[in-house]
């Protein structure tokens, strides 16, 4: 039986009690992060500032964590008062894979409190991956993992990524990782995972990722080569899985989305709004197919599109022969 089969949805009196009691201390929260010297204070006084100069101010609230552990304390207390309560905590992740709170976020700076749970035989990270920004993290505890370094070899700016022109990632050997040190990582050439872990790893993590036309890039560890690429763009990122859940659904009435999403200017977020149209419904794509192939600003996504264009006989002939009869579909939205 489920812990909510026993939510005192029929006694209103505590249920209210319990939300007034949940809503003061986000109001308490809210004042003390965003006096004078509080962390939201903070952060927005960052908003334009470069990613690194953002860490390094912040590192305080990574440096002293009694903050944290008081935060933590008053939910606890929330929580013994009444199993029921929600303290105001965001959680992100779940289940058995990494999860944890959100601290405190104000446009391209997130505090996170993660969790990676303990599963004995469970694989270390296989990939490691990159985006623009700076990140600064400190190991609450550390499972006896041992600290793995990766970085982008001669990683430089450039004015347009591509994939052939992709270098390489080399990781150092795992080592211990140094105790009471906090890490920081310039995101776009250095990551680290954590390996060999024989209990919970928790760690504090400070990341600033302001919107940038580099991609994420994401590197098989033991070959160094490149294996995906993404848009690092949130907004973008939200789209392609509006557009994906479509896609599983087989939505072709909503293909005007994918459509439109073939014009967004991050070029990874383009390509994949074609390739999920393609899947979905190669009628459709085959025009917006042929202008990207002839015209896409991007070297590479005009490179997929006439190589997908040139598959389109074998491609249309499959759809065909699963095509369902013909019924009215419903309107879809994102």
């Amino acid at each position: 039986m489920s812990r909510h089969d026993h939510f005192p949805r029929h006694d209103p009196a505590r249920c209210g009690a319990a939300r007034a009691a949940a809503d003061a201390l986000a109001e308490d929260r809210r004042a003390e992060d965003t006096c004078p010297g509080g962390l939201i204070a903070a952060m927005d006084a960052l908003a334009d500032a470069p990613p690194a100069a953002a860490i390094d101010a912040l590192l305080p609230w990574l440096a002293d964590i009694g903050w944290l552990r008081a935060r933590l304390a008053a939910a606890l207390t929330l929580i013994a008062a009444d199993p029921f309560v929600r303290p105001p905590l965001r959680l992100v992740g779940g289940g058995d894979g990494p999860c944890g709170l959100v601290l405190a976020e104000r446009g391209a700076i997130r505090l996170s409190l993660l969790l990676q749970p303990f599963t004995a035989g469970a694989a270390d990270p296989a990939t490691a991956s990159f985006r623009a920004g700076a990140a600064a993290i400190r190991i609450l505890a550390g499972g006896s993992a041992r600290l793995r370094r990766h970085r982008i070899v001669g990683a430089a700016a450039r004015p347009a990524f591509t994939a052939a022109g992709a270098r390489c990632c080399e990781s150092d050997p795992p080592q211990p990782p140094p105790k009471d040190t906090i890490l920081r990582l310039d995101t776009a050439r250095e990551a680290m995972t954590l390996v060999g872990a024989s209990g919970d790893l928790l760690l504090l993590d400070l990341a600033v990722h302001p919107p940038s036309s580099l991609p994420v890039q994401t590197y098989d560890i033991a070959s160094g080569r490149l294996v995906h690429v993404a848009s690092a763009r949130r907004d973008a990122s939200f789209r392609q899985m509006a557009l994906a859940l479509l896609g599983a659904f087989g939505r072709r009435d909503a293909a005007p989305l994918f459509v439109e999403a073939t014009r967004d200017d991050d070029f990874a977020a383009r390509w994949s709004a074609m390739r999920q149209l393609v899947a979905l419904d190669p009628a459709a794509a085959r025009a917006p197919l042929a202008a990207m192939a002839a015209a896409d600003p991007h070297p590479e996504v005009r490179a997929a599109a006439s190589a997908t264009l040139a598959l389109y006989p074998s491609l249309c002939a499959a759809q065909d022969a699963h095509a369902p009869d013909d019924r009215p579909a419903a309107d879809a939205r994102i």
